[in-house]
């Protein structure tokens, strides 16, 4: 597990990225369950390294599709940060099996799957072919804070 861990860190890293801490559910709700062999990850929003969003508002409105992409991305990051403490690293045997996405816009806003590539992509260049997964983006009027994001997954471990 730790050389699997140690090329996670180190393809997240050429890519720009560190895993964030773990903080603490927002509400009365646990980050992460296991049931048999999977882990189910609750929702995540794009918290910054200072704890406050990286964007807040609608798609379509507040925030650009760029933005948007890039708050899939923080969401997925934190997922990858709640399996490793959950696993003490990431296993050998990780495999993504589906990303929930919910991307807050308006109306007229139609682009949520190309908001959500960011966690999906993000997802892939780390774990490879292990990384693909089902996955559903949707649109929804609100999410907690007036995040413009929300993303959850379930892996198989």
């Amino acid at each position: 597990m730790a050389d699997f861990t140690q090329e996670i860190i180190q393809k997240l890293q050429e890519l720009g990225h560190v895993l964030p801490e773990v903080g603490e559910p927002l509400g009365a709700y646990v980050d992460v369950r296991r049931g048999g062999n999977l882990l189910f990850i609750s929702g995540k929003l794009p918290f910054k390294d200072d704890g406050t969003l990286l964007a807040v508002g609608k798609l379509g409105a507040e925030v650009d599709l760029n933005t948007g992409y890039l708050a899939a991305q923080r969401c997925m990051l934190h997922i990858l940060a709640v399996v490793a403490a959950e696993c003490n690293g990431f296993p050998d045997e990780l495999r993504a099996l589906r990303v929930g996405g919910f991307v807050a816009s308006t109306t007229d806003f139609y682009q949520a799957p190309a908001v959500i590539n960011g966690a999906s992509e993000l997802l892939e260049a780390v774990l490879g072919s292990a990384g693909k997964h089902s996955r559903a983006a949707v649109n929804v009027v609100a999410l907690p804070l007036n995040a413009p994001v929300e993303v959850d997954a379930v892996f198989q471990i």
